[in-house]
């Protein structure tokens, strides 16, 4: 009712509930549904532009029909649970099928020896998708992580066609399953994050670098480009390595050694 006085156990039930939000950083709103609340402290947390996360990838030791690297990016971001849609043919299926990161094979003209390699989002120092996108979904955290927002990812696939690298997926069916970390929805586009979910929980490894690590092959190095004393930085200065397409100077996060 209109200029009804406020009662005085409103205002503290009021209050109650506002102090129990902060407190506990998340509040049920619905069954279900979870409303995250930021803390106090979360502006002095998160992205730090003092470091800036890369790979080093040796395709001397990326072997040939080995796919343990994407077998593991796929299990650790939810992505092996989508099932194909039924009546679906293997033409469609590979074509709309997701994928952060692919085994690709180079052929050198010349002498024709063939080279294999992962090849996943680049982590551009100058990202094109992030130029292009409409609603700023596609973004760059100030640690050099490249992100889609999905709240904000209308799926008008502006930043697929930007990329150069043909990094990014666009999800063509609902996702019945998926995992808490690595959130994925229909319409959104998606690609490799440098397993985020990891590097914000203080680890310091991919899930595609111990995958590979585990099989012998340890062709992959995950690491601060920024930091000197980092095994990546160290890896970098001992190795020649070059970026794909170095030629549109992005300056990618992730190198290649012999190529």
């Amino acid at each position: 009712m209109a200029g009804k006085k406020e009662q005085p156990q409103d205002i503290k039930r009021r209050e109650f509930i506002g102090s129990t939000i902060l407190a506990a950083g998340v509040a049920t709103v619905a069954p279900g549904v979870l409303l995250t609340v930021a803390n106090a402290t979360s502006e002095d947390e998160g992205a730090n532009s003092e470091i800036r996360w890369g790979m080093l990838i040796d395709s001397n030791k990326c072997v040939d029909n080995c796919t343990a690297c994407v077998d593991a990016c796929e299990r650790e971001n939810g992505i092996d649970l989508l099932r194909r849609p039924q009546g679906q043919g293997d033409e469609m299926w590979n074509a709309q099928r997701p994928q952060w990161i692919r085994k690709v094979k180079l052929r050198d003209r010349q002498t024709g020896e063939v080279t294999n390699l992962p090849m996943m989002c680049q982590h551009c120092e100058f990202p094109p998708c992030v130029d292009v996108c409409p609603t700023g979904a596609s973004f760059k955290r100030a640690d050099g992580i490249v992100l889609v927002d999905r709240h904000t990812c209308i799926g008008c696939r502006y930043c697929m066609m930007a990329c150069p690298y043909k990094a990014r997926s666009f999800v063509h069916q609902n996702v019945e399953q998926q995992t808490i970390r690595a959130p994925r929805g229909k319409g959104c586009v998606e690609s490799c994050n440098l397993c985020i979910h990891r590097i914000d929980s203080g680890a310091t490894t991919t899930a595609c670098q111990d995958a590979c690590e585990k099989d012998g092959h340890k062709a992959i190095l995950f690491g601060d480009l920024k930091n000197p004393e980092s095994e990546l930085s160290k890896a970098l200065q001992q190795k020649s390595s070059r970026q794909v397409r170095a030629d549109l100077e992005l300056n990618t996060g992730v190198r290649y050694t012999s190529l």
